[in-house]
């Protein structure tokens, strides 16, 4: 089924005016200025609202839905707010794309409940939404389009148990309370422990709210209560930065291992030299493209699935060479922003 794009151009309502040359003069006249009124798009256009724009992972999600956006041949509007806790500006944003009839939108919503009843708002404006990265609290889009989040806990509570041999003291260093996809991060991680490694005691937690400066603060009172901790799982990428800041500052203090979440030049680079033990891993890119690839399918006719999760992946420096985990790390963001 062709793709039309939606359009602003509201119908004619039908005179009922006897014929004579002034009702024609009318009709003739609406007929005129509708066409004036008109501004038909040339191509579909969607919106692309992701939590936060100033690190490298909502960069990659932009890269991915302009490459399915080049595609599928449609255009997309990328606007987000600058920091990942600004959930007004998003819920500004969104309000923003309904009022301009877009054809669909992509949103990664940074807090699972604030969000809500925009989408509703999207919804019964008729503008199809998929929700990607972060889940929110309704049934009202089409998609959710999204990392296991929880078994990316799972996966990071393995490893710590792993490498500390399955005992000793550890904390987290927490996204956002109203962030979906941290939290079930955070609460795979936890229960993991609980369940199956006792020995391995969850001795602290603090939020860095995906601030670089508010995590290495926590990271540092955490430290000063906890001078014996063992490990600290950082649940995303600004969380891992300041974590191991945080450390570096203190010398390495006592060689406290970080299991990190998310990927960034600097991570890479703490991770070789050994200041990170690994990073669960996501695939933003891909993320983005199924997303808007959702949104695309369902205005053809197609009933895209309501849920569609991507697995993680742990990178450590033993498998950082392989070409999969090159490919997650190097991704080349700017050959797809080309104007």
């Amino acid at each position: 089924m062709r793709h039309l794009p939606r359009t602003n151009c509201r119908k004619q309502a039908a005179l009922t005016c006897a014929p004579s040359l002034f009702c024609l003069g009318v009709v003739l006249l609406n007929v005129i200025l509708g066409f004036a009124g008109c501004h038909r798009r040339q191509r579909p256009l969607y919106g692309v609202v992701p939590k936060g724009q100033a690190n490298l992972f909502w960069q990659s999600v932009h890269a991915g839905a302009a490459a399915e956006a080049q595609a599928a041949g449609v255009d997309i509007d990328w606007n987000g707010p600058a920091v990942e806790t600004d959930y007004t500006r998003q819920i500004s944003i969104i309000d923003d794309f309904i009022n301009r009839h877009v054809d669909g939108i992509v949103l990664a919503p940074d807090d699972r409940d604030a969000l809500v009843p925009a989408i509703a708002r999207a919804k019964r404006a008729g503008i199809p939404l998929t929700v990607i990265d972060s889940g929110a609290n309704t049934e009202d889009y089409v998609s959710f389009v999204a990392t296991d989040n929880y078994g990316g806990g799972v996966m990071a509570a393995h490893r710590m148990a792993d490498i500390l041999k399955e005992k000793g003291k550890v904390a987290m260093i927490c996204g956002s309370p109203g962030g979906a996809s941290s939290l079930a991060r955070e609460q795979g991680f936890k229960e993991t422990l609980e369940k199956q490694f006792p020995n391995l005691r969850l001795v602290a937690w603090q939020y860095g709210l995906a601030d670089y400066t508010r995590s290495l603060s926590v990271t540092e009172d955490i430290l000063t209560g906890h001078p014996d901790l063992d490990g600290i799982f950082a649940s995303n990428e600004a969380s891992a930065v300041g974590a191991t800041r945080a450390l570096k500052e203190r010398g390495g203090a006592r060689n406290v291992k970080i299991v990190g979440f998310d990927s960034s030049p600097t991570l890479l680079a703490d991770l070789k030299a050994g200041h990170i033990d690994s990073l669960v891993l996501q695939d933003p890119f891909q993320m983005a493209y199924q997303g808007l690839k959702t949104l695309i399918d369902y205005n053809a006719g197609s009933k895209p699935p309501k849920r569609v999760d991507m697995p993680p992946t742990l990178l450590t420096l033993e498998n950082l060479s392989e070409p999969k985990m090159q490919q997650l790390v190097n991704l080349d963001v700017e050959k797809y922003l080309k104007k």
